[in-house]
């Protein structure tokens, strides 16, 4: 019989029992987010993400986080080039698959709110509660363009977000026709039906690293992704605490995940050996170099840094290297939940290729010390 309710404690613990969250990121995209020439790179078809979904699914993760791209980055590869539209790709998934929490990344200024609201309800039924909302409120002038729609200054981005947001939560939660008369959106007899499945809302993620967007998502989102460092994971427990501190001030509890990538093969040498060929002697240079001009990451304007920047892109979009066997790549994971992650969520350079060896090796030692349950035990 078919679940008629859902609670939202449900729905922030991702349907499972897990101590340490796990997912999957950018599968959507072409080269995921391994910014690299080799062959075997990821290809971003339906077919290879819904392989990679199921194979999840039965795994155990907990939740697929896709890309909101529209335009590639050019370079040899086309870097991202092709891509899934996340809400409709989201649905498609949440009809393959049982457990797993599939979320869309939705950049608010591109979409009216009203539609957005139906299109999250639509895919939440289909999942049955199991549709998560990654909001984005844009940095990417190029893509702007392609719509005709204006970068609004970095904290009028936020403004708009919040009134975009609240419209979505209206209609949500509301009955009764409503009306928005704010500073950018002015409706009038917005109606829609029907509600989130179950009772209960899908989850709200967002990725921002300013504080005029970190004090966004704390005031309205279920999580916050931020980036760590192997190195430095006193600084990430320190932000940890800081962002659920500010939480609890606003009488809100927020969960900090982060982002990484894996190499993980038999042996310690044969991880850094693929690490290196893949992020170092055959990344897309021209593709790495334009992502960082965009971000106005140039070599005159940052003389000092600009090589170890130059790589930290090549290696996922920034994402914290996870490299090494099976022994080691599980005790890196815990390390990050230790400095207070509730999960994070992963790529590979090629998702199918890699996974099973991860599931294989990885997620027994995970489950030993005591952070992972094993599959459909959740």
């Amino acid at each position: 019989m078919a679940q008629t309710s859902v609670s939202m404690r449900e729905r922030l613990a991702l349907g499972s029992r897990n101590r340490f969250k796990l997912g999957l990121f950018g599968a959507n995209c072409s080269s995921g987010r391994a910014v690299t020439k080799i062959a075997e790179r990821w290809s971003g078809s339906w077919a290879d993400c819904l392989r990679l979904a199921q194979m999840a699914d039965k795994a155990g993760f907990e939740f697929m986080l896709p890309i909101g791209r529209w335009k590639g980055y050019g370079g040899d590869t086309d870097y991202q080039g092709e891509t899934f539209e996340t809400v409709t790709w989201a649905a498609g998934l949440l009809a393959a698959t049982r457990r797993l929490t599939v979320f869309g990344t939705v950049h608010a200024p591109l979409i009216h709110p009203v539609i957005a609201a139906k299109q999250f309800v639509t895919a939440d039924h289909i999942g049955e509660g199991r549709f998560g909302l990654n909001l984005v409120c844009g940095w990417n002038e190029d893509e702007f363009d392609m719509f005709g729609a204006a970068l609004r200054e970095h904290a009028e981005r936020y403004d708009y977000a919040q009134e975009w947001l609240d419209t979505v939560k209206r209609a949500w939660g509301e009955e009764a026709e409503f009306e928005v008369e704010g500073r950018f959106l002015h409706l009038k007899q917005v109606r829609a039906k029907p509600k989130p499945f179950g009772g209960s809302r899908p989850i709200i993620m967002n990725a921002a690293v300013s504080p005029t967007g970190q004090a966004f998502a704390i005031r309205n989102c279920d999580a916050l992704f931020s980036n760590a460092s192997l190195g430095k994971l006193d600084a990430f427990t320190a932000h940890v605490s800081n962002v659920q501190a500010q939480a609890r001030v606003q009488h809100r509890d927020i969960e900090v995940y982060t982002v990484g990538v894996v190499t993980c093969r038999p042996s310690h040498s044969e991880a850094q050996d693929y690490y290196r060929y893949c992020v170092i002697d055959n990344a897309d240079w021209a593709a790495v170099d334009h992502i960082m001009a965009m971000r106005g990451v140039t070599r005159d304007a940052y003389p000092e840094d600009f090589a170890e920047r130059r790589l930290y892109q090549a290696n996922g979009m920034g994402g914290l290297p996870i490299v090494g066997d099976p022994d080691q790549v599980a005790a890196g994971l815990q390390h990050i939940h230790a400095a207070g992650a509730r999960g994070i969520a992963l790529s590979f350079v090629n998702y199918l290729d890699e996974l099973p060896f991860f599931c294989t090796e990885v997620l027994p030692r995970l489950a030993r010390m005591g952070l992972r349950h094993p599959p459909f035990s959740q």
